[in-house]
Order: C-alpha cells, then sequence, then structure tokens
C-alpha cells in the first residue's frame, strides 16, 4: 500500500532512474515489503521468504508507480514538488509503464507461493490499485488499506507447507493496522486533496478527527494481538502496547504537521512491534 510519501524532489531534478525510484514512493516500499518479510522469516518460510520479498517488493512498486501516474494531473494542480511527474522529471507514460510492468510480476511471483497465497496477495494488491483509481475520493477509502493490510498474514501464512490459515485475530489486526495507516498517510495532504476535489474518510472527519481516530485505530489493532495471543503475553505484551501508543500518537502529531517521514517511521515502528508480538505469540500464529 501508499503509506506517508517522500521527500521533496529540490531544485535539482534526479535522472530518468532516479525519477522512477523517488516516484515509487520508496519509503512506504521499503516499509511494507521489509514487514512481509520478516513475518515470513519470523513463521519459518525458510527459502519462501525470499519469494515474499520479491513479491511483496513488486506489489508495493506497481502501487507507488500507478499512484504517481493515476494522480498526474491532480499533483501538478497542487504543485507537488515531491512527486517527479508533477515537476516533469519523468512523464505520466514512463510511470505507467513501469506499474504495470511490476504489477505483472507481482502476479508472477505471487504465484510461486502458490494459488492461495498468489491469489490473496493479487486481491491484496488489487485493492490498493483501486484505492488510487478513484477510492481514495470516497467514504471508502479506508477499505482497500483495511483489505490489503488484513490479507498481508494470509499470504504469509498460507504460503507455509500444508497451507495452514492465521487467526481470525491476526486478520483484524491487520485491518486495522491498515485503516490507522490510511488515516496517517491522508493527514499531511488533507487541504491539497481538497483543493482537487479528494474527499475520501480523513477529509471528511477533518484534521481533528483524523489525528484522533489514526492513534486510536493502531493501539486497538496492537490490543489485538496481545489479546488474541493463546495463554496471553504478560506484563511484556501490555509494555509493549503501552509504547506502541505513544508512537502511534507521535506519528499522528508528526503527520498533522507535515512530517512525513517521521510520520512513516512511527507507523512501521508500529508495524513491526505489532509483528514482534505475534513472533512472542508463538503457536499463535496458525489455527
Amino acid at each position: 500500500m501508499v503509506l506517508p510519501g517522500t521527500a521533496a524532489l529540490g531544485p535539482r531534478q534526479p535522472g530518468l532512474l532516479g525519477a522512477l525510484a523517488a516516484s515509487c514512493h520508496p519509503g512506504p516500499v521499503v516499509a511494507v515489503t521489509t514487514l512481509a518479510t520478516v513475518l515470513a522469516v519470523a513463521v519459518g518460510a525458510g527459502p519462501a521468504s525470499l519469494v515474499v520479498l520479491l513479491a511483496f517488493l513488486a506489489g508495493q512498486l506497481s502501487v507507488g508507480w500507478s499512484n504517481d501516474w493515476l494522480d498526474a494531473a491532480r499533483d501538478a494542480a497542487a504543485g507537488r514538488s515531491d512527486k517527479p511527474v508533477a515537476v516533469g522529471a519523468v512523464t505520466a507514460r514512463t510511470v505507467r509503464r513501469a506499474a504495470v510492468a511490476a504489477a505483472a510480476a507481482t502476479v508472477v511471483l505471487s504465484s510461486a507461493l502458490g494459488w492461495r497465497a498468489g491469489l490473496a496477495h493479487t486481491v491484496g494488491v488489487a485493492a490498493a490499485w483501486a484505492y488510487n483509481a478513484g477510492l481514495k475520493s470516497t467514504v471508502w477509502s479506508w477499505a482497500p488499506y483495511a483489505v490489503f493490510f488484513g490479507l498481508l498474514p494470509v499470504v504469509v501464512i498460507v504460503a507455509l507447507p500444508g497451507h495452514p490459515w492465521p487467526p481470525p485475530w491476526m486478520i483484524v489486526a491487520g485491518a486495522l493496522l491498515g485503516v490507522g495507516a490510511h488515516l496517517i498517510n491522508v493527514l499531511p495532504d488533507l487541504e491539497d486533496d481538497r483543493s482537487t476535489g479528494v474527499r475520501g474518510l480523513p477529509h471528511r472527519l477533518g484534521r481533528t478527527g483524523s489525528g484522533v481516530l489514526a492513534p486510536v485505530v493502531l493501539v486497538v489493532a496492537s490490543a489485538v494481538v496481545v489479546a488474541g495471543a493463546r495463554g496471553g503475553l504478560g506484563v511484556g505484551g501490555w509494555a509493549v502496547l503501552g509504547v506502541v501508543a505513544l508512537v502511534a500518537a507521535l506519528g499522528a502529531v508528526a503527520a498533522a504537521t507535515g512530517h512525513r517521514r517521521l510520520a512513516l517511521a512511527a507507523t512501521a515502528v508500529v508495524a513491526l512491534a505489532d509483528v514482534a508480538l505475534l513472533i512472542a505469540s508463538g503457536d499463535a500464529v496458525t489455527v
């Protein structure tokens, strides 16, 4: 999915490869790919962890590039200097081709994990594309994030030998994490988005409403992990939950004040903390 974006390109425009790299939303690409790969290693995927890495990398590249391709005119109208297409560093046509090629690679690489995992990941990436294609402007803007992050543990775990299924609470926690990430992602761009006709859920809630709801949803996601683990995680798990609450609040404040990188880092920390809680839950990662 597209989490908080990239820094401004600055007065000196990069070459084609640099522009494509900036246009893919590298922060979110790295964050989501790392999250999936760490989870794969944690649940014992072994060599398949590399396939998970490549599949999620391709998927996130396709999502990031499709975002900049489809939003090219809107980003130019909003004066987005952090968008390579908007400043003319790369054409929308080139980014579109990159997005389509990455999407095709996503299908192939995901299929290598088995048809179940391949289908789950393809559906998740398709949901992210649907967000970029128009759902971002509706009250259902949160849904693609919930679908993608809810399916993330499904992709990783169902690819294991025997095709086990993750427990429902893990899927719920992933979906809530996605909704929180969506709220934090949009906060820095509320005004720019409104000026170009984007009216997703965060825009309807407003800066205050979204800023309050985002950390709450992220904390609830972590609480679901703590409560869902068989036998509980003890005092340590609840201590981690307290840290998550603080980090989530800081991330929301950073997003509300336009500090994209800090907001992305905070969201990534919450996600990785949830994975750490999953690891601590031991045999609770499958049903």
